[in-house]
């Protein structure tokens, strides 16, 4: 098993129409055929200091193997939302574990 998590920082002036369509175009991955799960979320309204909650948004997606999360990452979903919302990203910060 291979995850992907990725932590996303939406820059300052973002409305909140645009964090809606880039929350629907992250939750639109788990067409991809190799996501066996996929995750959207926001930070938790949890208060401790080993918990960052200065995110946007989270994606945690959960992969069988390596050559999935390499199709993932060449998927034409995966590129649409990069061309898309790309813009929109102050900050992003990716973990990968298997």
């Amino acid at each position: 098993m291979l995850t992907h998590h990725v932590l996303f920082w939406l820059k300052a002036d973002i409305t909140e129409d645009q964090k809606a369509a880039f929350r629907a175009s992250l939750e639109t991955l788990s067409g991809v055929e190799t996501v066996k799960s996929l995750h959207v979320g926001t930070p938790a309204p949890i208060e401790r200091a080993v918990v960052d909650t200065t995110y946007t948004f989270s994606l945690l997606a959960i992969f069988e193997d390596l050559a999935g999360h390499n199709v993932y990452q060449t998927h034409p979903l995966h590129l649409a939302f990069l061309d898309q919302f790309k813009i929109y990203f102050d900050r992003v910060v990716i973990y990968d574990s298997e």
